[in-house]
């Protein structure tokens, strides 16, 4: 789905020796601690501030410590997702424990929710990542690309069926519950939106379904990344299936680099609240989620190249600027006010990894079966409209890839991620009234 949310988030490191030379979040490690304890004094005396200020705070420094450590973890940063999968758990952990108080949790929920800071994020991810690409790729490669994308999607479902009907899991469950949010892109491009449009289409609330979509995630990109090996070494064996990191002769993609421009985030802030709301009107006419709509609206307004080139790089900009501030912020605010770590336990079991497996797999080789047919090498295609819309978006292409060692794979994964992330967003506005009706 759409473009990594964590992979725009710079990964600090010590400049001189030494542990106080460590950064986090851009700031020097004393002066961190510094703000961290200001949060823990000020919750402590019970005289933190309530609304906007005091969650983004604890959601900010907490969101990035967390995401700081899970960047660094070895297990964790290499097969989970690091920092991000790190926020989430992290959270969900301090609410379950107890660890945090009860008025904390309250306002960071009120925050996310009713003070619509998930609906700001993503309509900030949506306007820039589309905006921000290339119109090449949609109309040059997307032509040819998208055949094998739709194809990921359709052979995941169908492996996650075949296993579900085997393990005596329902096919609608395995489609919506597991195959759509291993597809879908990442975390705050994928599983959050799709809890969203799941709770105005099946009723229960978003953070039910988050508590579900989450651990798929997590697991597909494991798998992703173990499947990205396997498909290295049978590249090596058989080398008739690879281009060897080039996915066809003669097609090579770029996307443009914008030079940063501060008085350029007011006008993205406009352009992602005004798509955001275009959205939310044509929702009202079209029995679909305004995210989706939204998706719609924003891809034809760039192929059809009517928004100046100052607006789209002002998008872009602003895109760039949430994602690498408020990547860590929002995904613990959703682990607070989303993710039930009890219901996540209950969650897995030996079935559910099964079928998790199986929509890789599926994805896997349904891309790079048709992939060939379009004139791409398999294994290039297996990886990139395959694995790469089965990992976490930004960060799970980059395990991906380097675990098959074709890191120049990159611009296709990123259309996997952003453009196939929204594909499934669409997928399922549409197919789940008719799976559940």
């Amino acid at each position: 789905m759409s473009q990594s949310l964590t992979d725009t988030v710079a990964t600090p490191s010590a400049t001189s020796s030494g542990w106080l030379a460590q950064r986090i979040f851009g700031m020097p490690l004393p002066f961190f601690a510094l703000a961290l304890t200001v949060m823990v004094a000020a919750i402590a005396t019970d005289s933190l501030p309530t609304g906007m200020i005091g969650a983004l705070l604890v959601m900010m420094l907490l969101g990035e410590l967390l995401g700081f450590i899970g960047d660094r973890l070895p297990v964790v940063k290499t097969y989970l997702g690091g920092g991000a999968i790190l926020a989430i758990f992290g959270a969900a952990a301090f609410v379950y424990l107890g660890w945090l108080p009860a008025p904390v949790v309250d306002n960071v929920t009120t925050f996310m929710k009713g003070g619509g800071f998930l609906n700001f994020y993503i309509a900030a991810l949506i306007t820039g990542s589309i905006l921000g690409m290339d119109s090449r790729v949609l109309v040059k490669v997307g032509s040819r690309y998208a055949l094998p994308l739709c194809c990921a999607v359709l052979g995941a479902s169908l492996f996650a069926v075949a296993m579900g009907a085997l393990l005596g899991f329902s096919a609608q469950d395995a489609v919506v519950v597991i195959a759509m949010p291993i597809l879908g892109g990442g975390m705050g491009a994928g599983a959050v939106p799709m809890s969203q449009i799941y709770e105005q289409l099946l009723g229960q609330p978003a953070s039910y379904y988050i508590s579900i979509l989450v651990p798929a995630l997590a697991l597909g990109n494991v798998f992703a990344i173990i499947i990205a090996g396997l498909l290295n070494g049978l590249g090596q064996r058989f080398p008739g299936l690879t281009g060897n990191g080039q996915m066809m002769p003669g097609v090579d993609v770029e996307e443009p680099e914008h030079r940063l421009d501060l008085g350029k985030l007011g006008v993205g802030v406009v352009a992602a609240l005004t798509l955001f709301t275009a959205g939310q009107i044509l929702g009202t006419f079209i029995p679909l989620h305004p995210y989706a709509l939204m998706i719609v609206l924003v891809a034809v307004l760039k192929v059809c190249d009517v928004l100046p080139a100052s607006v789209t790089e002002s998008a872009a900009q602003w895109f760039q600027f949430v994602a690498r501030n408020w990547t860590f912020a929002l995904l613990f605010g959703i682990g607070i006010a989303y993710t039930d770590l009890g219901q996540v336990i209950d969650a897995i079991s030996l079935t559910y990894v099964m079928i998790v497996f199986a929509v890789v797999a599926g994805a896997a080789f349904g891309a790079g079966l048709v992939g060939k047919l379009v004139g791409f090498y398999p294994i290039e295609s297996a990886i990139t409209a395959g694995l790469c819309m089965a990992n976490m978006g930004g960060t799970g292409d980059v395990a991906v890839l380097s675990a098959a060692r074709r890191m120049s794979l990159m611009p296709f994964a990123q259309i996997s991620s952003r453009l196939g992330g929204a594909l499934i967003l669409l997928i399922s506005s549409v197919v789940v009234p008719l799976l559940f009706a």
